[in-house]
C-alpha cells in the first residue's frame, strides 16, 4: 500500500530525531569562539519544527555544568487539523521537550545560562545541543541568521498565471493574474506573491521584521483601509537570499485571515501559526 510521504513526516513529529551534516559549524559571541565542529548533526527535539545544532562536548570552547531553574514555556502552535499542537521556530530553546539536563556554557569572562542541553538518550549521549539565538552563527565561511535550515525542507517559486483574489470583509486588497507561487515543505497553504501594482490598497510600512533561514528578512505592511485586522497583514521580502530571488519586491498576505479565491474558487483559511496576528 501507497505511504503518503506528508502522513509520515508529521507521525515523526513527536520522536526525537536526527540526521549528521558534513559541514563545518561555528557558534561565536563577539570575538569568542564557543563552538568549532566538523562533527555537528542537527537534531529535532519532540515536536519541534525546526532543528538545533547538535556537537560533540569536546567541540565546545567552555566549561559545562547545570542550569538551575525549569523548562521553559512551550507555546504550541499546530501545522494543521491533523499534527496537533506543535513548536514552532518562535519556541525559545528552553522548552525541552524530552529528558535531559539543561547546562550553562562557561568561558573565560562569560557565561551563558541554559545555552546548553545534553539529551538523555543513548543515541545523543555525547553531543550538546545549543541555543540558536545565544550566538552567532557560521556553516563553513558563510553566516546563518534564523534557525539552522532543515535538509528535508525546501521553498519553490513558480511563476503562475492563476488569478488570485484577496479580501477581507468584501474589501478587495489585491488581485492578479501574474502571482508567483511560493511551496513551502510542511506549510498547508501555497502562498501567493503579487506585483505591487496589483494591489489595491495603499500599504503603510511598519517596523515588525521576521526571519526566515530559507527567504531572509521579511517587512511587513498595514492595510489601514481594513481596520484593526488589517494590521500587519502582508509582507514584502526587499532582499531575499539567493534561493528565493524571484519574490523580491512581491506583496504576500496571510491567507489564513483573508478570503481568497484562485481561479474563482474559494480557499480555505489553512490553519497555520500565523492564522492569529502576533
Amino acid at each position: 500500500m501507497a505511504v503518503s510521504m506528508h502522513k509520515r513526516l508529521l507521525q515523526e513529529l513527536g520522536e526525537l530525531r536526527y540526521v549528521p551534516t558534513g559541514k563545518r559549524i561555528r557558534a561565536r559571541s563577539g570575538d569568542r569562539v564557543v563552538a568549532d565542529s566538523l562533527d555537528a548533526v542537527l537534531v529535532w527535539e519532540p515536536r519541534r519544527v525546526v532543528p538545533a545544532y547538535a556537537v560533540p562536548i569536546r567541540d565546545v570552547q567552555g566549561t559545562l555544568s547545570p542550569a538551575p531553574g525549569g523548562v521553559g514555556t512551550q507555546m504550541p502552535v499546530f501545522l494543521d487539523e491533523q499534527t496537533g499542537p506543535a513548536l514552532g521556530p518562535g519556541v525559545g530553546f528552553a522548552a525541552h521537550t524530552c529528558h535531559g539536563t539543561a547546562l550553562d556554557i562557561v568561558t573565560d569572562g562569560a557565561v551563558y545560562p541554559a545555552a546548553a542541553f545534553r539529551p538523555a538518550d543513548e543515541v545523543l549521549s555525547k553531543l550538546v545541543l545549543l541555543d540558536f539565538e545565544a550566538f552567532d552563527w557560521w556553516e563553513e565561511d558563510e553566516p546563518i541568521l534564523g534557525h539552522p535550515r532543515d535538509p528535508f525542507h525546501r521553498v519553490d517559486v513558480r511563476r503562475s498565471s492563476r488569478r488570485v483574489r484577496v479580501e477581507l470583509d468584501g474589501l478587495l486588497l489585491a488581485e492578479s493574474d501574474r502571482p508567483s507561487a511560493v511551496f513551502e515543505t510542511m506549510l498547508p497553504v501555497t502562498r501567493f506573491y503579487l506585483p505591487r501594482e496589483d494591489v489595491h490598497v495603499p500599504l503603510v510600512p511598519t517596523a515588525t521584521r521576521t526571519y526566515c533561514a530559507y527567504k531572509g528578512e521579511a517587512s511587513y505592511f498595514t492595510a489601514e483601509a481594513a481596520g484593526e485586522r488589517g494590521i500587519d497583514v502582508a509582507w514584502s521580502y526587499e532582499r531575499p537570499l539567493p534561493d528565493c530571488s524571484q519574490i523580491a519586491g512581491l506583496v504576500a498576505f496571510f491567507q489564513e485571515r483573508l478570503d481568497v479565491t484562485v481561479d474563482g474558487a474559494p480557499v480555505v483559511r489553512p490553519r497555520t501559526p500565523w492564522s492569529e496576528p502576533a
